[in-house]
């Protein structure tokens, strides 16, 4: 393997002593979710909203359909926990020695220096560190945690938060995240506005057993662009952990929001994120989207194209190794006159993974002359891995144009051996395929967190051969 496209599995699998300010007891109860809005100082309606939160979690049922949740125990779990270490931190060096080099191992300050307007960076339940550039602050921008942000813009988060986009009574683990919350990310781009170089925010999550729920909030105004990044990740252990984060977009009349996000927990971690956008008249989101880590992903961007000759773009790519069921896929419901969709959803199973892809098209009677394409191809190692498409149409409205194409192949003896032919070895032969297969939402990503997808492939692709 060339040598630049090394990585050092420690910067991900590497753990810091746990130190914490406080951890719940395990599971969930009224009790907890009261402890939370109280250490968090909240208003009497946030606190109403996690309530019912909980509520809606108890009366509803696991899904029954994906990937089996059998194993997973929020009995023996700690959904809250709070690092020691000072909130809000705008300077590196505020941010305790052992939590600052575990980012430092993550590229995350080298990043921001470079390439970024800002950085908010998640530690266990808590944002340890957030800032964003002055040249931005000065036009308006606002890019806070979202507990920082229910302080300073009560009636932003009021009007927005879980209401039309992700509602707490969506799916079981949308009510989990109402009643668990904290921290995440609230970027609010003003009208006009092009953000001109990307916001990110890492989470990680660092002690056995946790659960994380950021929720991010992004309102992006009329006539505004803006690029936001992702990045998570997790150690491993034996002890299950749960991710159940929540991303709401609300892209205005002539917007334009781009979410990427590399999501690489680790096999031990359940990733059952949600993640929604709101799309108005003649404006466009983006999703560009890495899954590679976790024992069970299930992951579903959706789109809703309200508004009229609205636009949605989805490119995506899922991993999965041994002992790992990546369930992704993307939903598209069009309700304007005129709108676009397309999907382009990529995997990769190996040493007897699963990958799915399971999407969602819904055109309603309202989206006349509606346009969407979807096209899924995967890619198998071995006769041991599985890949399975479950696409689902529902179509209400005759004026639409649907395209749909699907593809699942394994690296052929002929490919190998031509490469091999050229003086390539078979490990280095295979990864040449690898990398052309997923080239596609390699280009999509800005350069750094490009080399750094690439990375990951090659990790996870490491022995696949022997």
């Amino acid at each position: 393997m060339d040598a630049s496209f090394e990585i050092n599995r420690e910067n991900y699998d590497y753990y810091n002593e746990e130190r914490l300010l406080y951890r719940s007891k395990p599971g969930l109860s009224e009790e907890l979710v009261r402890e939370i809005s109280m250490q968090k100082g909240e208003p009497e309606w946030m606190l109403q909203k996690r309530l019912n939160g909980l509520k809606l979690f108890n009366e509803m049922p696991l899904p029954r359909w994906g990937p089996s949740l059998e194993k997973l125990d929020l009995s023996k779990m700690f959904l809250y926990m709070r690092p020691d270490a000072k909130k809000n931190a705008h300077n590196w060096e505020d941010v305790p020695d052992d939590i600052r080099k575990t980012y430092e191992r993550l590229g995350i300050p080298e990043a921001e220096r470079k390439t970024l307007a800002g950085v908010g960076a998640q530690y266990e339940s808590e944002v340890v560190y957030h800032n964003l550039k002055k040249e931005w602050e000065d036009q308006g921008v606002i890019f806070l945690d979202c507990d920082e942000a229910l302080k300073q813009h009560p009636e932003l988060m009021k009007k927005y938060f879980m209401t039309t986009c992700v509602p707490a009574n969506l799916h079981k683990f949308s009510a989990l995240h109402a009643a668990v919350w904290s921290g995440g990310t609230f970027i609010y781009i003003p009208k006009g506005v092009i953000l001109k170089t990307p916001l990110q925010a890492y989470f990680r999550m660092n002690a056995k057993q946790g659960g994380q729920f950021e929720h991010t909030l992004i309102i992006v105004d009329e006539g505004a662009e803006m690029h936001y990044i992702e990045g998570c990740s997790a150690p491993q252990y034996t002890q299950n952990s749960l991710h159940a984060g929540c991303v709401e977009i609300h892209v205005m009349k002539g917007a334009r929001a781009r979410y990427s996000s590399i999501e690489n927990w680790s096999k031990n971690t359940y990733n059952l994120n949600t993640k929604r956008a709101v799309v108005y008249e003649d404006a466009v989101i983006e999703w560009v989207n890495g899954n590679m880590g976790s024992n069970t992903t299930m992951l579903y961007p959706c789109s809703i194209l309200i508004g009229d000759r609205s636009k949605s773009d989805y490119i995506g790519i899922a991993f999965a190794g041994h002992g790992q069921n990546q369930d992704t896929g993307c939903k598209t419901i069009h309700v304007g006159r005129d709108t676009k969709s397309t999907i382009k959803a990529k995997s990769i199973s190996k040493d007897g993974g699963i990958t799915a892809y399971r999407g969602q098209l819904s055109i309603k009677k309202s989206a006349e002359n509606a346009k969407s394409s979807v096209n899924c191809d995967a890619l198998m190692m071995d006769n041991k891995s599985e890949s399975n498409t479950y696409p689902y149409m529902d179509i209400n409205n005759n004026s639409v144009d649907i395209a749909h194409e699907a593809t699942v192949g394994k690296i052929s003896e002929e490919q190998i051996f031509y490469l091999m032919s050229r003086g390539l070895d078979e490990e280095a032969a295979t990864q040449m395929i690898v990398s052309g297969f997923i080239e596609p939402i390699v280009k999509e990503l800005p350069l750094e967190y490009a080399v750094e997808l690439n990375r990951l492939i090659q990790l996870e692709m490491e022995g696949s051969l022997g």
